[in-house]
């Protein structure tokens, strides 16, 4: 067996940036049903060859493979916010003219 995976990417429209990977041929059957609860109704984005040698750009190829293989699916959440950003929103502004 080589150590690529036809892979389903679905987005959630509950959770901006948060996608859901599995593997094409098994369909939803392995995700949780508390999971796909929370995620919401899976939307379809694309469907990918995963290889474990080709980066993709938030994650590790080799790390999904390895989630759906051990349970089914990899669940890939957004990313953090920085410190910084988030005291944007606590500090109080100032109108300046």
């Amino acid at each position: 067996m080589n150590g690529r995976v036809l892979c389903e990417i679905f987005r959630s429209p509950r959770k901006e940036e948060m996608y859901l990977y599995i593997d094409k041929r098994q369909g939803l059957e392995a995700v949780p049903d508390a999971l796909l609860e929370r995620f919401g109704k899976p939307q379809a984005v694309m469907t990918l060859l995963l290889d474990p040698n080709k980066p993709l750009a938030r994650a590790r190829s080799a790390d999904i493979i390895a989630a759906i293989r051990e349970k089914g699916f990899y669940l890939q959440m957004p990313p953090g916010k920085e410190p910084y950003m988030l005291d944007l929103y606590r500090t109080p502004t100032e109108a300046r003219y």
